[in-house]
């Protein structure tokens, strides 16, 4: 559906109020905030894509298959997979096949009704900090397009559990989206930056630090859904990324959205 800019520009503005709330809130209030923010986002733009969008079962098809192509390096029947914000659960109800368990890890159930789901798969609805996982349980970690929601003070948290719950050797893979061609919400029509729901946005180089600081120090870039693994991989990456750098906002956008739709990721545990 095509939207007037009045229609964009008043999401723009309902979400830069949220983000601000958001942005200002304490950990405790953030587990409230976080029960109510996305229904009063679309009570306050009723024609928000996220309402309007019609998904056929050929496009969820394919939403499913890309980002399984990104585990299937790392599944087999051994595996226990760990999904954050699975939302409906497409995905995790797909890599149930491939490992051996499954478990999706949200702040709510939002799965359709009536929909089922096969018996190694396993959702735990939480408060976004409390993991009730053992140590080591996992073998392999996921996320999608969900890192750039966090709360800056929620990030250092997030992979502490994530690093705590891997096992030596398992892998966390994520998609978010590049901060050079971003912003990737709503602020992209009007600003370049980052000041309604998209917390954060983030290149490879510092996401590899971040891993590195949480025991996640082996780190493959992915290319053509691939993770690459030849030497000198991640300095040819963060060459390109300190050069693209250079550029002015709107020409390092334009740039950077031929090369880094987002940061496509797996760190490995040590």
């Amino acid at each position: 559906m095509q939207r007037s800019i009045e229609s964009l520009r008043h999401q723009f503005e309902v979400e830069q109020d949220l983000a601000r709330r958001l942005r200002n809130s304490s950990r405790e209030g953030r587990t409230e905030l976080f029960k109510t923010l996305y229904g009063e986002l679309f009570d306050r733009v009723p024609d928000h894509p996220r309402l309007t969008r019609r998904d056929t079962a050929e496009s969820s098809a394919i939403a499913v298959r890309s980002q399984l192509n990104l585990l299937k390096p790392v599944l087999n029947p051994d595996v226990t997979l760990l999904e954050f914000a699975p939302g409906d659960c497409r995905l995790s109800k797909a890599a149930a096949q491939h490992c051996k368990q499954v478990i999706g890890v949200d702040i709510s159930d939002q799965r359709a009704p009536g929909d089922t789901f096969p018996a190694n798969f396993e959702l735990i609805v939480y408060d976004g900090y409390h993991l009730p996982l053992a140590d080591q349980s996992v073998d392999v970690v996921f996320s999608y397009q969900f890192l750039e929601h966090l709360h800056p003070d929620d990030v250092e948290p997030h992979f502490t559990q994530v690093s705590r719950v891997l096992k030596k050797g398992g892998a966390y893979v994520l998609d978010t989206p590049h901060r050079h061609s971003g912003p990737h919400d709503i602020a992209r029509f009007f600003t370049t930056d980052l000041v309604c729901l998209h917390m954060k946005e983030w290149t490879y180089r510092e996401l590899r630090e971040l891993g590195r600081k949480h025991g996640l120090g082996t780190s493959f870039a992915y290319r053509r859904g691939r993770p690459v693994k030849y030497a000198f991989g991640n300095i040819l990456n963060d060459t390109l990324e300190t050069l693209l750098g250079f550029l002015p906002a709107k020409l390092r956008q334009k740039a950077s959205a031929r090369l880094y739709g987002g940061v496509t990721i797996m760190l490995v545990k040590d």
